[in-house]
């Protein structure tokens, strides 16, 4: 079973995710803030993150960055309200990119798709 580590500020939205990822079978974290982020994707070895870009105290870019840095393999996908941070060049470093929805279509189908392409071939 896949685990997914939620990183967002917004409680509704973390519960929200996180109540319709594990319906679809995965394990899931969650994480208010990107504080301390590396020692919890560490801890938690996490096979994929979702990641919010605008958060009160971090800004999801930065913490993109710094998980490309020490865990390049890590399959990110980037969820915002907000679609001109697509124009951000730090963006190019997720997987994928989506906007928030109340439809969790999108977000389950690039889940399933990231995860898919993380599995080392046999």
């Amino acid at each position: 079973m896949a685990k997914i580590l939620i990183v967002d500020d917004e409680e509704h939205i973390r519960f929200l995710y996180a109540e319709e990822l594990t319906d679809e079978g995965y394990e899931v974290a969650t994480a208010d803030s990107g504080f301390e982020i590396l020692e919890r994707i560490e801890r938690e070895k996490p096979d994929l993150i979702i990641l919010d870009i605008k958060m009160v105290d971090y800004n999801g870019l930065d913490i993109l960055q710094d998980i490309r840095n020490k865990f390049y393999d890590l399959p990110v996908i980037l969820c915002t309200a907000y679609d001109t941070f697509k124009e951000d060049m730090k963006s190019i470093a997720a997987d994928f990119y989506v906007i928030k929805s109340f439809d969790l279509t999108e977000l389950k189908s690039k889940v399933k798709m990231a995860l898919e392409a993380s599995v080392p071939k046999a």
